[in-house]
């Protein structure tokens, strides 16, 4: 049985000793904010959060201050500040695996005509896009660079479940949390999740999202270093069976030679 890696930073899993409520706070409003597809007004972001009213405008003013967030005077709403693509920025130029993975992933979305995206597994039980190589074609699913969902979602989530040791009790406590549009049968998942073990790679085919198929290889990590994977997402009438097998090689080959990177 190999080790359950859905964690792999012990102060992080624990939490901090005293944590820092108004830091954990803005956290949460930085990634609501991120997770939103328009800006956001005050009383929107504390009744998502179940938050104070005044204390996220307190925090969301001191956010604004850092460029961190950017407050429209006319809407009264904030989004995103540029602040936020700096310490991005800085952060992937200095990642080796989202360097060494761009190369894989622009050539498997141009051979495939699919979409190919690094995803790394992060402290709250979600992969989240590192990188990722457009589609040419108009998919039905929208990816950019930090879109993230829940870890046992997917053909990714196939993947990581075949890595885990919990038990059949505990992947069935976390299977009936998913949302999927056309969900699998329990059991039928887990035969996938045994193949993904056997195989090195998981497919899925419209679960997830109707119409769009799913293939993820996980990449081969030390136990102490974060889960990863390489993913490509298209259109399932678009590839027939042999291309499908195809696919998941290249990813195979793909997550192989990025075993290790930093």
């Amino acid at each position: 049985m190999m080790t359950d890696r859905t964690h792999t930073n012990p102060a992080a899993q624990q939490g901090p000793a005293k944590p820092v409520t108004a830091v954990s706070r803005a956290a949460r409003i930085l990634r609501h904010l991120g997770r939103g597809v328009e800006p956001m007004g005050v009383n929107r972001i504390a009744r998502d959060l179940d938050l104070i009213p005044s204390t996220v405008l307190h925090i969301l003013r001191t956010l604004a201050h850092e460029d961190l967030v950017v407050f429209d005077a006319n809407t009264k709403r904030y989004s995103l500040g540029i602040g936020i693509l700096g310490i991005a920025r800085n952060m992937l130029s200095r990642s080796g695996f989202v360097q060494a993975a761009q190369g894989h992933l622009e050539t498997i979305a141009q051979a495939f005509d699919v979409t190919a995206v690094a995803v790394e597994l992060d402290t709250h039980d979600h992969m989240v896009v590192a990188a990722l190589a457009r589609s040419r074609l108009d998919l039905s699913i929208h990816v950019n660079i930090g879109s993230h969902f829940p870890a046992l979602i997917s053909a990714t989530g196939r993947c990581v479940a075949a890595q885990s040791d919990w038990d059949r009790a505990e992947l069935a406590r976390r299977f009936k949390t998913l949302r999927w549009q056309n969900p699998p049968a329990f059991e039928t998942w887990l035969e996938e999740v045994e193949a993904a073990r056997r195989d090195g790679y998981a497919m899925d085919d419209g679960n997830y999202i109707r119409g769009v198929i799913v293939l993820a290889a996980l990449i081969r990590q030390p136990t102490s270093a974060p889960s990863r994977a390489i993913v490509a997402v298209g259109l399932g009438a678009q590839l027939d069976e042999g291309r499908r097998r195809e696919l998941a090689r290249r990813l195979r080959t793909a997550a192989d030679n990025l075993t290790d990177l930093t």
